[in-house]
């Protein structure tokens, strides 16, 4: 892999990832269905096991539902304590990308190896206060670096600024094609922001679900997005 010139020289497109721990859970398929034909271009998939974050919430026989209804892109993220011990689960469960914490395994490389064979796509993630350093050696082995713009684990928190700070030395240990993902509070008044820092991936839940309009709103994201080029 060859590094990238610097945080703005990515010439990615930029995508959509709705979250679906915002959707109706009651008709997962349908609203899955409702943001992709509306302009979302991947699916980002919260996977909470109550110990490395406070909450709970699904795992790999979700995924797997999921991937008999749709052909979109899975972009599945592990706020779990031990994602080696359930790598193997949401592989065969037909994610595309599985991203990890960086602060949750010891042996990023093991884990990004496993994917690769597997033909998926790995990621690490990094929570706010966790300092770039720690991820940045592996950067180079990564598919994907998600810069968590909230603590994990908590709603209705504010954006926060200072993690797209770290976005500049994550591209420049990266490949040229390195997907650089920014999670936690995004709107479109921020996303322009993380768009600017070098990010092109934004995980966007309630600026996606909430309210009666989920085109609209989808619509009002890809506009904020005018930075970045539309996916093929």
């Amino acid at each position: 892999m060859t590094s990238t010139d610097s945080a703005g020289s990515s010439q990615l497109p930029a995508r959509l990832a709705p979250s679906i721990l915002s959707s109706d859970f009651s008709h997962l398929a349908d609203e899955v269905s409702s943001v992709i034909a509306a302009g979302a271009d991947w699916i980002h998939v919260d996977v909470m096991d109550g110990h490395f974050v406070p909450n709970l919430t699904i795992g790999a026989p979700v995924v797997k539902s999921l991937r008999s209804a749709t052909d979109s892109f899975l972009d599945v993220h592990l706020m779990i304590s031990d994602p080696a011990q359930f790598l193997d689960d949401f592989i065969a469960a037909g994610s595309d990308m599985v991203t990890f914490h960086i602060e949750a395994e010891p042996d990023p490389v093991k884990l990004l190896d496993k994917l690769h064979q597997a033909g998926r796509k790995g990621g690490v993630a990094l929570r706010p206060g966790t300092a770039v350093e720690s991820v940045l050696p592996f950067v180079p082995h990564c598919d994907m670096v998600l810069v968590m713009t909230v603590e994990p684990g908590f709603g209705g928190q504010s954006f926060m600024d200072e993690p797209l700070e770290k976005i500049a030395a994550i591209r420049a240990a990266g490949a040229a094609d390195l997907e650089v993902q920014v999670d936690g509070g995004i709107t479109t008044e921020t996303l322009p922001r993380a768009l600017a820092a070098g990010a092109n991936v934004f995980v966007a839940g309630s600026a996606v679900f909430g309210g009666d309009d989920v085109p609209g709103n989808v619509a009002a994201l890809r506009s904020a997005m005018a930075g970045g080029r539309a996916t093929a």
